[in-house]
């Protein structure tokens, strides 16, 4: 069966992405990845304990020559990537800690109105991240379809 490998995000600033999501979220960069004939440049991200464990969850952060200053329209397309964390108390931890180093909290935290409990930031590029506490019940994970 598929499933899903990775995400990517363009970005402006290559370096400071990387280091947002291997500071705030425990992400193990890859080395640079550069193709000399388009420009592009990405580093892949894993999020585990351990830059050696085993490969999971991955984002791509992506660069090339162009991008700066130019911002897509709010509209259709990817809406955020949500990050899970253990419990409610951690949501709050974190959000705190990013709030207090000027990070901006967008949003929470809070239960939503589906039931999930989370906090809504902005990486530094201004795309939005969700901090998750993961004890939400099956209920809200499983809810039946129509």
């Amino acid at each position: 069966m598929p499933h899903l490998d990775h995400v990517a995000i363009w970005v402006a600033d290559l370096d400071a992405a990387r280091d947002f999501y291997s500071h705030w979220f425990n992400g193990h960069a890859n080395g640079l990845y550069e193709n000399p004939r388009t420009g592009l440049r990405t580093h892949i991200l894993h999020f585990t304990d351990t830059p050696s464990e085993g490969r999971r969850t991955r984002l791509e952060v992506m660069t090339r020559p162009g991008l700066e200053g130019r911002r897509e329209a709010e509209g259709l397309g990817w809406a955020h990537v949500s990050f899970s964390l253990p419990g409610r108390d951690d949501v709050d931890r974190l959000a705190a800690d990013m709030r207090e180093a000027g990070v901006p909290v967008v949003d929470g935290p809070r239960r939503t109105g589906d039931g999930y409990y989370e906090a809504a930031v902005l990486d530094p590029e201004g795309n939005r991240i969700e901090l998750v506490a993961a004890d939400y019940s099956d209920d809200v994970a499983l809810r039946p379809t129509f």
